[in-house]
Parts: C-alpha cells; structure tokens; sequence
C-alpha cells in the first residue's frame, strides 16, 4: 500500500476541472510512487478549483497555468510538506523527474490532449 500517482491524457473533452469521470480512452505520461509533497501541491490545486471530496481517487485537470505554476514551485523548492499514513516522504531528488512530467505535459496539451492527475493510497 502507499502513495501511487498518475499524470493521465485524453482527446476528450472534460467539462468541469475535477470530479469527474475519469475517460476510458485515458493514458498514462508519468507515474510517481509516494512522492507526497507533489500530492500536496495537486491537493491545494483541487481544491483551490473548487473540489469537495477527500482528494483520494479524484483527478484535477492541469492547465497550461497550472503547470506554470507547478514548475515555478518544484524550483523554487516550494512543494507544501505533506504527510499521510501511506504517504513516504519525499526525499528531495524528485525535481528533475518532476520538470521532466512538466515537458511532457506541455506538450500533450499543445498536441490537443487534456492533461489530468490522479492517486490512490
């Protein structure tokens, strides 16, 4: 058990920025395991776009601002700390990894894709 996340595309069309259904033909860029900083971070996204549940299982959409502002987090060291029982810790070598995700993200959306997150722990 623990931490498991997923960054996932899609060619359809999403209409609201979180809680939704997560679409069948969606696939897989980028996956972390128990990075929990970056969980965080996608939290407060979630919620800042108005989400209302536990942030277990439901996705949140990533804008081209959105990871902008992911981006000028992870460099400037500002990811929140964040703890769960499942959580691990981030250790402080993910940044390359994560600007990584971010490139790729950038362009599946300037190639037509949504670009979303998701977890389970």
């Amino acid at each position: 058990m623990g931490l498991d996340q997923y960054a996932l595309i899609t060619t359809e069309t999403i209409d609201q920025e979180v809680d939704f259904k997560i679409p069948e033909n969606a696939c897989e860029i980028h996956y972390w395991r128990k990075h929990p900083n970056l969980h965080g971070w996608m939290q407060d996204l979630y919620y800042d776009k108005n989400g209302t549940k536990e942030f277990n299982c439901t996705p949140v959409v990533l804008n081209a601002d959105d990871l902008d502002r992911l981006e000028a987090a992870i460099k400037a060291n500002e990811l929140p700390d964040t703890c769960g029982f499942f959580f691990g810790t981030t250790v402080g070598d993910e940044k390359d990894d994560d600007l990584k995700f971010i490139k790729t993200a950038r362009q599946a959306i300037a190639d037509g894709y949504t670009v979303f997150y998701d977890s389970w722990w």
